[in-house]
């Protein structure tokens, strides 16, 4: 598909489960190596060529702000969407559509370790229209007994009682109208529910990536990320 300009990296939530780890510091903050999980994704979107960042932020966001600045120290641009209180994934990306503006964009979670090239990403995805998305997913963790959606032959579904599902990766490439145009749109809402209702109108298009993918979602998760980087 044509390169895009913009990405969006979710960083607002509180990593409850990171406790006590986050009581003085936002989960994207945490470190890995040399680098945060957040300098990292920032890193891999530069390298593939996207260089106009928004990253929402609500917990201890002001932390965020201050490492980041205005992104040159990465090479990119990068704008701030403060929310008073967490607005949910779809929540986040409607509360900054002045932002995002009209064109498709790449969706991270500020959360995941993945090796995913971004660059290689896009150029295999789909062009996509108004209303429409391209999601990545894995193989199930360990720590998840069932996925989120079925993929068939490209197409994002909601998987059948014996159908194979996989796990949404927490990267995607949506066009900010998939969330706008959504009936039930509102101040904080999840994505998860957005997705349910473009599968209806098959507007989901999707891949299953094989390669390393980490939800760091607990400590003992960020302990196997960093013994996983320390190994190479």
């Amino acid at each position: 598909m044509a390169r895009l300009d913009k990405a969006f990296i979710l960083a607002a939530g509180r990593g409850e489960r990171m406790r006590p780890l986050t009581e003085h510091l936002p989960k994207p903050l945490l470190s890995v190596g040399a680098e945060t999980l957040l300098d990292r994704q920032i890193t891999k979107l530069v390298a593939a060529g996207i260089r106009d960042i928004i990253i929402n932020t609500a917990y201890l966001g002001h932390l965020i702000a201050e490492h980041l600045g205005d992104g040159s120290q990465f090479g990119a641009s990068i704008q701030v969407s403060c929310e008073a209180s967490p607005l949910e994934t779809a929540g986040a990306i409607a509360h900054a559509s002045s932002m995002l503006g009209e064109d498709p964009f790449l969706l991270v979670n500020g959360d995941v370790w993945m090796d995913l090239d971004f660059g290689d990403l896009l150029d295999r995805a789909p062009e996509l229209g108004a209303g429409a998305g391209h999601l990545v997913f894995v193989d199930n963790p360990s720590h998840k007994s069932s996925g989120d959606f079925a993929l068939d032959n490209g197409r994002v579904r909601i998987p059948g009682a014996s159908q194979e599902s996989f796990t949404f990766s927490g990267v995607s490439i949506l066009s900010p109208s998939l969330i706008t145009a959504y009936p039930k749109c509102r101040e904080a809402f999840p994505l998860r529910e957005v997705f349910d209702w473009a599968i209806e109108d098959d507007r989901l298009t999707g891949e299953l990536y094989k390669g390393y993918w980490l939800d760091v979602g607990t400590p003992e998760r960020l302990e196997a990320l960093r013994s996983h980087v320390l190994l190479g």
